[in-house]
């Protein structure tokens, strides 16, 4: 009987494939013109997501991309995988809050589970109840719910949960009573918290200060723009609430329409309140002022411009501690918040040889500090009474975070990853001066992996310049032209790609295969000169430092041309977008996760003007040259051989328009002379990748892993010849 199913679905494979090369997306081109240059924009009518022959379009690719990539042969093994993990690991933590009063908030879900609910325990050993299931949160509307935040009071009393739909993000906040045991009838809507630095309590445990989003629709032109940062005080009518920073408000403090305004506290004793003009931006313009002004004055005074450079700051007896990377120097300073003084700060700690300072903690006597080499390499320091002093982690880390209790106790905690081992948690007890472990799930061990080698190296780019490459490989694996390897880069904002424990890595190793994961410039593995290294005018290094990954694999005998699969995703997309377009002979399979590729016309997405911050504007010259060129849509020549290239975007994205990955699948397929599959698949339940169903990310990334291996010629995913 199966026989018979896979010689039908054979025959329709080959017929579809047909199909698909001959449904062209309508072509409608338009003509900018910038500076002298004119472009050409095929499929600018595909930006129009209303159009009925635009949805349509969408669905039939997407259809046709579901009908094949969920009967690639062990399609099902990542799945199963991945349930099996989860059964062994018995119970899933996340997104830990712990109290002054050393209450403890986290979201737990079991294996069985789709969705994560919010407990809480008093103490670590305390016993834990269940405070919230957002399956029960409006049941009515029929809708899959997720909590994506959670921030309790500091007395622990109450607990601000955040809930989206459908990947959208865009949340709403409901608030908890823990004395009383029961949800408030405070319903805050236009939200966004898990991507706007949180909420804010103040010291009252009673008022918090959130941003406002006033308009939630995305296809609205007013979307993301003029947010506020608001006061609202628990009873009150959410319409009610107070504007504290907003370009309406604060003409004196210059917002433009696309800017966020964000405000944070130290702790519960501070001072001050801070407010910064945030986005796209690794440094920010930040004001301040006192804690006692909030209720009634409301005047923000400059506390600091973007250009000191500063990327963490702590307030500490009347003095601002901060971490800054002007005159390409990176240390920690301090100076006077009463009166301060940025060009005669006190130097702290100076800059420490082959070390990034990556994390400012307060703590009662001091404060803590985390490093990094190369974005993979972590260390902790303790600075007190004038010394930093270099604290033993409990093992070797390729990636640390550090929470504390402010100014209120000595005590703190890390989280310690890397790209084998899962994440475990330690607490510093200050008066035995040694971490003691302090995980709420158990620490699994994954003797699948054993054999696994997580290694470290340098390779050199177009330019000379090292660049770090981390591999993962089985230790008995031999170096030749037929081993499958993924290369993952990203590539923008100053963001780290650390060790974290991936599955979906360890998996592909153990299917045989090599993970390269490539530290290009436009990250910030090696901080703000990293960052802008692969930046607007020299976007261009992300796609060469990957290009360069790949030859070193080939040169160095790991693989050859036809073995290699490269995936991003976000601004990734520009990555992956100009390698393939760049050299489209050197890859054999491309993956693109709601990807900028169209860059020519970010500015005409909902987060347009703000991205411009990171990628450039259409406005200047130079500039503009710099988008074109880091365009992969407007790179794509027609009659070229592409990769076999799966383009994946979510209907609900806030982020990177879904027509933007239609736009760059219909000209692929337009433009494509080779034999290989060009997909778009659309999730219809889905946004820019997360707050979705843990089923839901399964089956989305085992598309992946089955088309990348699929593609790659794995003997386990090809579809078997049928002799007659």
């Amino acid at each position: 009987m199966y026989i018979y199913k896979l010689y039908f679905f054979l025959i329709f494979l080959c017929a579809t494939v047909k199909a698909q090369k001959t449904n062209l997306a309508i072509s409608k081109p338009v003509t900018n013109e910038y500076f002298g240059t004119k472009i050409v924009d095929e499929y600018r009518n595909l930006e129009n997501l209303n159009d009925l022959s635009t949805s349509k379009w969408m669905e039939d690719q997407t259809k046709y991309s579901l009908s094949v990539l969920r009967n690639i042969p062990n399609r099902q093994f990542y799945i199963d995988k991945r349930l099996e993990f989860d059964k062994k690991q018995s119970v899933s933590i996340n997104q830990l809050n712990i109290t002054d009063n050393d209450i403890y908030f986290y979201l737990k879900r079991l294996p069985q589970e789709k969705t994560a609910k919010l407990f809480y325990r008093k103490s670590f050993n305390g016993t834990e109840t269940e405070i919230f299931n957002p399956e029960n949160f409006k049941p009515e509307n029929k809708k899959k719910y997720q909590i994506n935040y959670i921030k309790p009071s500091y007395d622990g009393s109450k607990v601000v949960i955040a809930l989206t739909e459908s990947g959208k993000e865009i949340s709403e906040m409901v608030i908890y009573d823990i004395p009383h045991g029961k949800l408030l009838p405070d319903l805050l809507t236009n939200c966004w918290p898990s991507d706007s630095g949180g909420i804010a309590w103040l010291s009252d445990n009673n008022s918090f200060i959130y941003r406002y989003y006033p308009v939630i629709d995305p296809k609205s032109p007013l979307f993301l723009k003029d947010t506020e940062s608001v006061l609202y005080t628990i009873g009150q009518s959410p319409q009610a609430h107070t504007i504290l920073l907003s370009r309406q408000n604060n003409p004196e403090v210059k917002i433009n329409p696309e800017d966020f305004p964000r405000i944070s506290l130290s702790s519960k004793n501070s001072k001050y309140i801070f407010g910064q003009i945030s986005g796209a931006t690794t440094f920010k313009d930040t004001y301040y002022m006192p804690i006692g002004e909030v209720f009634s004055q409301r005047k923000w005074k400059l506390l600091f411009r973007k250009e000191e450079k500063i990327t963490d700051f702590i307030e500490k007896d009347d003095h601002l501690i901060y971490i800054s990377e002007k005159n390409g120097t990176n240390a920690i300073y301090s100076t006077s918040l009463q009166n301060p003084d940025f060009q005669n700060a006190k130097i702290l700690v100076s800059n420490i040889a082959d070390e990034v300072i990556t994390s400012l903690n307060n703590l009662k006597e001091g404060f803590v500090f985390s490093t990094s080499k190369n974005g993979v390499e972590a260390k902790v320091y303790l600075y007190k009474e004038k010394n930093k002093i270099l604290q033993p982690l409990p093992f070797l880390a390729g990636n640390v975070s550090i929470t504390s209790k402010g100014d209120i106790s000595n005590d703190f905690w890390i989280v310690c990853s890397g790209w084998k081992n899962d994440s475990e948690r330690f607490k510093y007890d200050s008066l035995q001066n040694k971490f003691v472990p302090e995980n709420i799930a158990p620490i699994i061990e994954y003797p699948e992996f054993k054999n696994i080698i997580a290694e470290e190296i340098t390779i050199k780019s177009h330019d000379g310049l090292d660049i770090p490459v981390s591999l993962m490989y089985n230790k008995n694996i031999k170096r030749n032209a037929d081993n499958p390897v993924l290369i993952y880069a990203y590539g923008a904002y100053g963001t780290n790609i650390s060790p974290n424990l991936s599955k979906t890595y360890l998996l592909w190793v153990q299917q045989g295969g090599i993970v390269a994961i490539a530290h290009v410039r436009g990250g910030g593995e090696k901080g703000e000169p990293w960052h802008e290294g692969g930046y607007k005018m020299t976007k261009s290094n992300s796609w060469k430092d990957l290009i360069s990954c790949a030859e070193y694999m080939i040169s160095e005998k790991y693989t050859s041309k036809n073995k290699i699969a490269i995936w991003g995703a976000s601004a990734g997309g520009i990555t992956i977008g100009r390698a393939i377009t760049a050299r489209p002979d050197l890859f054999k399979v491309a993956i693109i996760d709601a990807g900028v590729v169209n860059t020519t016309r970010m500015e005409f997405t909902p987060n347009g003007l703000n991205s411009a911050k990171e990628f450039g504007s259409l406005s200047n010259e130079s500039e503009f040259k710099a988008l074109l060129e880091m365009d992969a849509y407007q790179q794509i020549r027609k009659g070229e051989k592409y990769p076999a290239t799966l383009i994946t975007s979510g209907i609900n994205d806030p982020r990177v328009s879904p027509w933007m990955p239609t736009k760059f699948a219909a000209k692929l397929l337009a433009a494509d002379k080779s034999k290989n599959p060009i997909f778009l698949k659309i999730d219809y339940e889905g946004g820019h990748g997360g707050d979705i169903p843990v089923a839901q990310k399964y089956d989305n990334i085992a598309d992946t892993f089955a088309f990348a291996l699929w593609q790659l010629g794995h003997p386990d995913y090809k579809f078997k010849e049928i002799k007659k």
